[in-house]
């Protein structure tokens, strides 16, 4: 049956995707069209994820939301929220290795619709481009949204936080808006199969950016909250961690 459900799940996607894209490149003749046409997909692939994987969501914190578009600072552990974010915050840009733009409908649409795309091989560039290009999302009304440990992370574990997204909010006087979730116990990394369940998301408050004197310490302050937040709700899917890892308490200089 999950074998089954997959098939179906990827035939539908496939499908869906490829007349879907006609209508991407049509609506790139409206202001703001590719950003609707590219919400409406993430929000297909999600009812398919959820009618025909069977794999659901729950959300708290949908009230720290703050009006202003703000640095969604989220935890990547699958393909699960990069359309995730796409539905709770729908005028949005991402910010991603530029890598993603070579694959085929899905990487054409995060470039059209205005992906910051970052060569990880040169940080300086990398950096001055964020700053750049962040500052134009900013002046259009949009949400930026980082994965601030710059690659999916297998559940239960932590990468490097880069201090990239607090540096954008301390320049760009935009404040950052942590994210957890469990997404990677249902979707693995790099895997044909996706497993039915409820991913669990929590929203945090908003982070000011005025709350730390530097970058360094202002994503770490962001850090704690995502993984303490982490170790509160892992552990209830399929690929749930054996040994987790324990986050540090963080202590402000």
């Amino acid at each position: 049956m999950l074998l089954l459900r997959n098939l179906i799940y990827w035939f539908c996607l496939c499908v869906f995707s490829l007349i879907w894209l006609v209508v991407v490149i049509v609506s790139m003749l409206v202001p703001k069209g590719v950003t609707w046409t590219t919400t409406v997909w993430g929000k297909t692939l999600f009812w398919m994820l959820e009618h025909i994987i069977g794999l659901t969501y729950e959300v708290t914190g949908r009230e720290n939301i703050p009006r202003e578009p703000g640095i969604v600072c989220c935890k990547h552990q699958s393909g699960w929220e990069t359309l995730a974010m796409l539905v709770f915050f729908p005028d949005l840009a991402f910010v991603a290795k530029r890598e993603l733009f070579r694959i085929p409908v899905f990487g054409w649409a995060l470039k059209w619709r205005g992906t910051i795309g970052i060569d990880r091989k040169n940080p300086k560039a990398a950096n001055a481009q964020i700053i750049s290009q962040g500052k134009i999302c900013k002046q259009k009304g949009m949400w930026i949204c980082i994965f601030p440990e710059g690659t999916r992370i297998k559940p239960g574990f932590r990468g490097h936080y880069k201090k990239g997204a607090a540096r954008m909010a301390q320049e760009l006087h935009m404040n950052l808006v942590p994210v957890a979730l469990n997404s990677g116990e249902f979707w693995p990394k790099d895997s044909f199969f996706k497993y039915p369940g409820k991913v669990t998301v929590v929203i945090g408050e908003p982070i000011h950016y005025e709350s730390a004197h530097n970058p360094e310490e202002l994503i770490r302050i962001c850090e704690q909250w995502i993984e303490s937040e982490q170790v509160k709700i892992q552990g209830v899917g399929p690929f749930a961690p054996e040994h987790p890892q324990v986050p540090t308490p963080f202590v402000p200089h």
